[in-house]
């Protein structure tokens, strides 16, 4: 099963539709690094906006 990243959010899922995005945004296969959240409140996290625990895609295209 591939793994796509949301081209919105960034979020990683094996969905062609990001379950985060409200459902509405497509997702890629295309797309290159892989930055794991444990914790939202990290200035890592903050630094990318992201708001919830999971794998994200660093560049989507």
């Amino acid at each position: 099963m591939a793994e796509n990243a949301c081209t919105k959010c960034k979020r990683i899922t094996s969905n062609e539709i990001c379950p985060v995005c409200d459902g509405k945004i497509p997702t890629s296969d295309n797309w290159s690094g892989l930055l794991i959240i444990l914790n939202p409140d990290s200035i890592m996290a903050q630094e990318s906006g992201i708001t919830l625990n999971g794998e994200y895609a660093l560049r989507v295209k």
